[in-house]
């Protein structure tokens, strides 16, 4: 069985670094899983409802709830695959590109600072090597 040391400190420090970040999030009016959505979009470019769910780990029809009340909003498009008439793929659109980029833009801009300000060039180099750490604990699969 695996000790939980550090475990407990690295979990508090990440939720509390996120809760920070969120703050920062300009206030559009859209709940996280719409920023997460639009934010997979915009990364990773046209996909359906299908493939949006499964990368971001919730059922198809969560997913279609948050994607129908985007496409309401004019943050993304509908239409159909050309590879496959029975899809339909979302693609970002240039209001929807925009809120995701000023919402990155505020948030990094936010966190540059904090790391400026707050830590020494040596905690800002391992800050930025333990990032490549989180990656690989995020896509650990038991």
């Amino acid at each position: 069985m695996a000790s939980n040391a550090g475990a407990h400190e690295v979990r508090q420090s990440v939720f509390r670094l996120v809760r920070r970040l969120r703050q920062e999030r300009p206030d559009a009016g859209l709940s996280y899983s719409q920023l997460v959505a639009l934010g997979w979009l915009e990364r990773d470019g046209s996909m359906t409802n299908a493939d949006l769910a499964a990368a971001e780990g919730v059922a198809p029809q969560t997913m279609m709830r948050t994607t129908a009340e985007l496409v309401a909003g004019g943050l993304i498009s509908r239409a159909d695959n050309p590879e496959d008439r029975r899809q339909v793929l979302l693609t970002i659109t240039e209001a929807g590109r925009e809120l995701i980029l000023e919402d990155r833009r505020r948030r990094d801009s936010f966190l540059a600072e904090a790391m400026e300000t707050t830590l020494t060039p040596t905690e800002r180099e391992l800050l930025r090597l333990a990032a490549g750490l989180l990656d690989r604990l995020a896509e650990y699969q038991q």
